[in-house]
């Protein structure tokens, strides 16, 4: 029998039998905090349920754009289809907030992945733990190995990532690594699997900055149709990772929706109104948005990603911008090279640069480790910033003034 019919029956096998043995998706493990006193995740997917995106008009728009701060009305019509012929208006207004609250300044940092070991069985995944893939998982001297490499580019800020995999990957291994990169890099940033806000005080101790954590999908009913198995099957637990971080002591977290999983506005409106009962529950806290879209993985041709066209993707990054002033905004190498040259300093305040995201793969000549997903900008860091400053932008290696500053304008008398 050809090994592509082996594979195909395997598969069929394991989601057969994932489906006898999967817990309820919204109920906790045993190990997992409950933030019994927040309200957030439900004020989230109540907002989100309620948002019906056709209603909105073009006098809707009008009146939002029109509007000089924009609550989650606003923000609601601005996603909406009724706002794509306003689109370069959204952008003109964008722009200006973007250069009133960060200026001409274009941060950079890079990704390093240190482990790719899974426990999760999200199916559109290259990670996802029955992917055949080259698993590898870096020792304290090769994360440093790796992060000298990087630190000589010029780079200033490190974003450290691996599998969601607490055995292969925990979380005194991961404080480790924070502290090494410490001594390379003034700004470090975490994508690794949601923890208890103890373990995020630890990281912090450590020396990470801040948390990103992509919640995939809000739609709670999509969300487990994709996650059969593992930690990250659990729903609410994952919605609530930001909360725990800033509890934790986190000065900074991350949002994003994977768009072209579900219905990418719902999504996007969901994430943006994370963000923003966040930062309003937290106003000491420093909120930034990714906009990532769907990427072909290994060994799955089958996932087919919701149309989410580079027009819709500039869309959610203008709602954003105007809807969250202060917000940071992350274009990622998912993207083609021309569209993120042209929403940097437009929406977009950070950009990565030098990026692989196998493992291994800034020092050794061949990855110890497969890649979790096929990038679309594989510029280095040399030519990202050449491409900075032919729009007249500043390329910046890290945020810790502005984020200071931006700090104090968040205070509360």
């Amino acid at each position: 029998m050809p090994k592509e019919i082996n594979e195909s029956i395997l598969n069929e096998e394991i989601l057969e039998d994932m489906k006898k043995k999967r817990v309820d998706h919204m109920k906790y493990m045993d190990d997992m905090e409950v933030l019994e006193d927040s309200t957030v995740m439900d004020q989230v997917i109540s907002a989100m349920n309620q948002y019906d995106y056709s209603k909105y008009t073009a006098a809707q728009v009008r009146r939002a754009l029109d509007k000089e701060e924009k609550g989650p009305e606003e923000f609601a019509a601005l996603l909406s289809p009724a706002a794509d012929p306003f689109l370069e208006e959204m952008a003109e207004k964008a722009m200006l907030e973007t250069r009133k609250h960060f200026g001409n300044s274009v941060y950079l940092f890079t990704p390093l992945y240190i482990s790719n070991y899974c426990e999760n069985y999200c199916i559109y995944c290259g990670f996802n733990c029955h992917n055949k893939i080259k698993r590898a998982k870096l020792d304290m001297e090769g994360i440093e190995k790796e992060m000298k490499a990087i630190a000589k580019s010029g780079l200033e800020e490190i974003l450290i990532l691996t599998g969601e995999s607490k055995k292969m990957s925990d979380v005194k291994y991961i404080g480790e690594a924070c502290k090494i990169a410490r001594k390379y890099f003034k700004m470090v940033g975490l994508e690794v699997y949601p923890m208890n806000s103890d373990e995020y005080a630890y990281l912090h101790s450590c020396g990470a900055d801040y948390v990103t954590v992509f919640q995939e999908t809000y739609n709670s009913d999509k969300y487990e149709t994709l996650h059969l198995s593992g930690h990250k099957r659990i729903f609410p637990y994952r919605v609530n990772a930001q909360e725990r971080a800033l509890r934790g002591g986190m000065r900074g977290v991350a949002f994003a929706a994977l768009l072209g999983l579900d219905d990418f506005r719902k999504d996007a409106f969901a994430t943006g109104m994370h963000a923003w009962l966040l930062q309003r529950k937290y106003p000491h806290a420093e909120i930034s948005f990714s906009c990532p879209r769907l990427r072909p993985i290994v060994n799955n041709d089958k996932i087919n990603p919701m149309d989410v066209h580079e027009r819709q993707l500039l869309q959610v990054m203008l709602a954003y911008r105007l809807f969250m002033p202060f917000a940071g905004m992350t274009i990622s190498t998912r993207e083609r090279a021309d569209f993120r040259n042209h929403v940097i300093g437009l929406a977009a305040t950070k950009i990565s640069a030098g990026v692989s995201t196998g493992i291994g793969s800034h020092t050794e000549e061949e990855e110890q480790g497969d890649d979790q997903f096929e990038i679309a900008d594989g510029r280095n860091v040399e030519e990202v910033v050449a491409a900075i400053k032919e729009r007249g932008l500043q390329p910046v290696m890290n945020d810790y003034a502005v984020s200071y500053t931006h700090l104090r304008a968040h205070e509360t008398p």
